[in-house]
């Protein structure tokens, strides 16, 4: 049940949150955000339609948000 007044916690890494589950959940979101961003650097996409390998950063993860609408698309890790 919600209530018109909250009190808001400063939690640690700079989390601001009304109560701990919402502390969490932004803790484990900014978490994800992280580790998918500096997950990117690590990647190579392999565009099978357009015959090409991508490997720029910026457009990595702008092939891994619209992954699911582009067939034939292959992230593979860099060795």
């Amino acid at each position: 049940m919600w209530r018109d007044n909250h009190v808001w916690l400063h939690y640690v890494k700079n989390i601001i949150a009304a109560d701990l589950r919402s502390a969490v959940f932004l803790a484990s979101y900014i978490r994800n955000s992280s580790l998918t961003r500096n997950h990117a650097r690590h990647l190579e996409v392999i565009d099978l339609q357009k015959y090409r390998v991508i490997k720029d950063e910026t457009r990595i993860k702008a092939v891994l948000n619209a992954r699911n609408e582009m067939p034939f698309i292959f992230v593979v890790g860099k060795n």
